[in-house]
């Protein structure tokens, strides 16, 4: 019988960590929009560089973190009594850095596109920007938005490279769907492996088709 908490830690994960990209991603987005290009250029390279970088590079550099003798570690177990690395919250962050700039370059190409004459027209009539962006451009953005979200969670639940680090693998803890075919191959259990693959195609599957679909009404 299948122990079901790999595939019920990865869904946790990987939507806790896609509704803080969701925001973080929809606002520096939102913000970049109306900084200088040459300023711009750089904040657009810093945040999307952990879509390029080995999932293991940022697993290092948030490991040398997250750990007791690290800046943010250091700083939570001293004052909080609180450990992150090797825990399951730590697999959340991980899958945030990871994952964020899908969300961020996902939002910007939806603002890209909208018209700002819709949001000049709102500050004529006496809005705010605030409210130029919730009432009028985020209703016209929504469709690419949400292809975003779909897409960092997609992302999320099959990340390996970062989380395995960060959380290594210990059954009922920590394991996901990832670092449980990877433990599962190594002690030579190919037959359940291949059933946890199979639930991570039909996953991956449905989000991508949620993610063609939204594509299309856009």
């Amino acid at each position: 019988m299948m122990d079901w908490f790999p595939l019920l830690n990865s869904i946790r994960i990987s939507l806790i960590a896609s509704v803080f990209t969701f925001f973080t991603g929809i606002w520096a987005a939102w913000e970049l929009r109306r900084v200088r290009p040459g300023l711009k250029a750089f904040l657009d390279c810093l945040l999307t560089l952990p879509l390029v970088l080995p999932p293991t590079v940022v697993g290092f550099f948030l490991l040398k973190a997250l750990s007791p003798k690290g800046a943010l570690g250091g700083f939570l177990l001293q004052r909080f009594g609180l450990r992150l690395a090797m825990t399951w919250p730590a697999s959340i962050l991980a899958v945030a850095v990871v994952t964020f700039p899908l969300m961020y370059r996902t939002a910007r190409g939806a603002f890209e596109s909208f018209d700002r004459g819709l949001s000049d027209a709102g500050l004529s009539l006496g809005l705010t920007r605030r409210q130029v962006f919730w009432h009028i451009c985020l209703p016209c953005c929504k469709k690419g938005v949400l292809a975003g979200f779909v897409l960092a969670f997609a992302r999320g639940l099959g990340e390996y490279g970062t989380t395995s680090m960060v959380s290594g693998y210990t059954p009922g803890r920590t394991a996901t769907i990832s670092t449980t075919v990877y433990q599962l191959w190594r002690e030579g259990s190919d037959a359940l492996a291949y059933r946890w693959v199979l639930v991570n195609i039909l996953i991956s599957f449905a989000a991508l088709y949620t993610l063609s679909y939204l594509e299309k009404k856009q």
